[in-house]
């Protein structure tokens, strides 16, 4: 299990990347609303959709959910 987070500011496509902790592409503390602790990115993307409907997995630590 991991912790997971999303960013609270949309990238220049509209999307709100969800990281998993210790990421190097983590947002600042201020930036970044904390999601819960998950098994996998996919569960995670699901629970910021509920926040942000256009949110992503950060391509270098949720890879798999990496979709645009």
């Amino acid at each position: 299990m991991a912790y997971y987070y999303v960013n609270k500011n949309a990238q220049a496509n509209g999307d709100h990347e969800v990281h998993k902790s210790g990421c190097s592409y983590m947002p600042e503390q201020e930036n970044r609303l904390y999601l819960g602790d998950f098994t996998n990115c996919k569960d995670a993307v699901k629970e910021a959709k509920k926040t942000y409907s256009k949110s992503n997995g950060c391509y270098y630590c949720a890879t798999e959910c990496h979709t645009s």
